[in-house]
């Protein structure tokens, strides 16, 4: 098979999509060639029957939106459209399907010529979201890959539950974690974070003189995730918490492994409704974890799943602090979030198509 891959970016060390350089890496040992169109793209290490090509954000960022700026916005969208356009039909010949990343809008742009030339189209989406981009790309594709039911809110025939795709192998599982921090995050800062309930949590175990320290790893990206980062440290000055919190900026994906090994516990209060990646590659490491996340309803148990009331995850924090690992974690990341098995499935579903 020779494969069209769209994503958003393609750079290994990218901390909040630099993931996706190891997706890749996994699909180009399974597959003839691999044709990547990216919106853009930065350092990555792939094999010679990879060829990326970028719409150029790169040398052409969208800037923040402000007043007097959208025209020059918009002329930069038509151009990256024009250039995603010249290379999906230029390329033709060097690929027989398409798997888009995460972004339905390039379903949309692309589809009916997809349709014209054969070629299977597959999304892979995890997120609650549903809007109309979602549900017109969904008409348009041949498949639908998500990491679990929550995932994909959209009701299709289509959808393929795969799991997520961690390497596993590069999460190495340690029993000796390093107590630099007794409570980690990674992601970014954005309000469907929730980081505000940690923030209540942790003060309440500070009042009954527990000593705690929490390191997030992750940074802003929009205008509305800086002021939310803002209120996020005038709050802990205000509970008098400087000395316990740390928001210590993104970390290269390639380095986030080493980030794990420095706590015990992982926290994750997000509102996404989707399985979050994060959370797993935390198990694999060993790390406990607790999250309110409704997706891991299902699938942690009431140890490590809680309500975003403070004075309950103030409870289980101090319950995990004084608990020794659980194997059992990485054995179910293993088991059916591992990358090599994730790849394997998303191909034979394509496979089962052109028999």
């Amino acid at each position: 098979m020779k494969l069209l891959i769209i994503t958003q970016k393609v750079d290994k060390n990218d901390d909040v999509l630099g993931f996706f350089h190891d997706w890749i890496l996994e699909f180009s040992r399974n597959v003839e060639a691999i044709t990547v169109i990216c919106l853009q793209k930065g350092e990555y290490d792939l094999p010679g029957n990879v060829r990326v090509f970028s719409l150029g954000k790169e040398n052409f960022p969208l800037s923040p939106a402000r007043p007097g700026t959208f025209h020059f916005r918009f002329f930069k969208k038509i151009r990256h459209v024009l250039i995603f356009w010249k290379h999906i039909w230029s390329e033709r010949g060097n690929y027989d399907a398409v798997f888009v990343h995460m972004n339905p809008e390039y379903v949309i742009l692309g589809g009916l010529l997809w349709k014209f030339l054969n070629k299977k189209i597959g999304i892979w989406y995890v997120h609650k979201s549903v809007d109309l981009k979602l549900r017109l790309a969904e008409k348009l594709a041949d498949f639908i890959f998500s990491a679990s039911s929550e995932s994909f809110r959209l009701s299709s025939r289509k959808i393929n539950l795969v799991g997520h795709g961690i390497d596993v192998g590069k999460f190495n599982f340690a029993d000796n974690h390093e107590s630099v921090a007794d409570i980690i995050s990674v992601g970014r800062i954005s309000p469907i974070k929730n980081y505000e309930v940690l923030i209540e949590a942790v003060r309440m175990i500070k009042d009954r003189d527990r000593k705690i320290e929490v390191r997030i790893a992750g940074g802003p990206v929009f205008d509305s995730d800086k002021i939310y980062l803002n209120n996020l440290e005038k709050k802990i000055e205000e509970y008098g918490l400087t000395e316990s919190f740390r928001f210590i900026g993104g970390i290269p994906h390639s380095e986030i492994q080493d980030f794990y090994k420095k706590s015990r516990i992982f926290v994750n209060f997000s509102g996404t409704g989707s399985v979050d990646k994060a959370v797993l590659e935390a198990m694999a490491s060993g790390l406990l974890v607790l999250t309110s996340n409704e997706a891991f309803r299902g699938i942690l148990s009431d140890r490590y799943f809680t309500s975003n009331d403070p004075s309950v995850i103030a409870d289980k924090l101090i319950k995990l602090m004084e608990s020794g690992i659980d194997p059992n974690l990485r054995k179910y990341v293993e088991e059916n979030h591992g990358l090599k098995s994730l790849i394997k499935k998303i191909l034979n579903i394509y496979g089962k198509a052109d028999r």
